[in-house]
């Protein structure tokens, strides 16, 4: 099943036993799709092999096509809006936020700290390239990165990713999970060939089971795929429930959270590169004591990558 791929252009080519890469043309997905096998003496069991990979590909080939159709009828019945404006969006829309939101999402502007990540420019600087904060206290993590950027003090209507943030969390509307992934761009801030397993940063079983799933855990997910990591939701686990931090400043968020989180699962994360990921990094006590705790179970180096950090 996994010889043939289809995509929307073409059909990708993988290993065969003992079926050689010049027996195969590789046809664009527009005209009628074919695979043609040119070997001019064909090896034994050439035709069985014809036989099952055929139906394989035009099978994924109907799938797509069946997909996109559903999609089309689903949106003809229930026009689609975007998630942050709510303006009707064409029939063959695919995503749930629209260009013109896209566009006003705020990115994090450089130059930034190299182990944070917060905009240097708004922190005072002891070097050239790491803020008075890191510079003095470096945190557990190697690195942090935001895709967007979150100003305090600022209503959340008129921000589009906090508005989402705050609808989706407090709002318990999981619906707004793939809309939040679509906020994280074009292009992540960090590279997903550097690490072994990405780790959500857990919640307590009771905040669980309030709001009904774990923010963090989807956003994981969506950028697990992007990367082609693994995701894993049981290394890392929150043994202590903590109230919440909004209204506290850096030193009672860092009491608050000392000890909350444990490794449930040690070889997990013994000698590997691990990405801790979460919604919004202010402060980072949460995300340092997440890197402290898994660096105490053995972790080689942990790095952090948040949909928005406050600035």
């Amino acid at each position: 099943p996994d010889a043939f791929q289809c995509s929307a252009h073409k059909l990708a080519y993988s290993t065969i036993p003992g079926l050689p890469l010049s027996s195969v043309e590789l046809v664009p997905c527009s005209r009628l799709v074919e695979v043609i096998f040119a070997c001019a003496a064909p090896a034994e069991g050439a035709i069985q092999r014809q036989a099952l990979v055929m139906p394989i590909a035009l099978g994924r080939l109907m799938a797509n096509h069946v997909r996109r159709m559903l999609r089309y009828l689903v949106n003809f019945v229930y026009p689609p809006q975007c998630a942050a404006c709510g303006t009707r969006m064409g029939i063959d829309a695919a995503r749930r936020i629209c260009e013109t939101c896209i566009g006003l999402i705020e990115r994090v502007p450089e130059p930034i700290c190299r182990i944070c990540g917060i905009p240097l420019q708004h922190a005072d600087t002891a070097r050239a390239d790491c803020c008075h904060a890191c510079a003095h206290s470096p945190p557990h993590f190697t690195e942090a990165r935001a895709a967007a950027r979150y100003r305090p003090g600022i209503s959340e209507d008129g921000q589009v990713v906090p508005s989402l943030i705050r609808r989706h969390k407090y709002g318990r509307d999981q619906s707004l999970s793939r809309a939040l992934a679509e906020c994280l761009g074009a292009r992540l801030p960090l590279n997903g060939d550097d690490y072994d397993r990405i780790i959500p940063v857990p919640l307590h079983g009771r905040r669980l089971r309030w709001r009904g799933f774990n923010q963090a855990a989807l956003l994981g997910a969506a950028v697990a795929q992007r990367m082609g990591c693994t995701l894993d939701l049981v290394a890392l686990a929150r043994i202590r429930d903590t109230p919440p931090q909004t209204s506290q400043d850096s030193s009672h968020r860092r009491q608050n959270v000392r000890g909350a989180f444990a490794v449930a699962h040690p070889k997990r994360v013994v000698n590997r590169k691990l990405l801790l990921v979460d919604d919004v990094i202010t402060t980072g006590a949460t995300l340092d004591e997440c890197a402290r705790t898994l660096l105490a179970a053995g972790a080689r180096r942990v790095d952090v990558l948040t949909l928005a950090r406050a600035v």
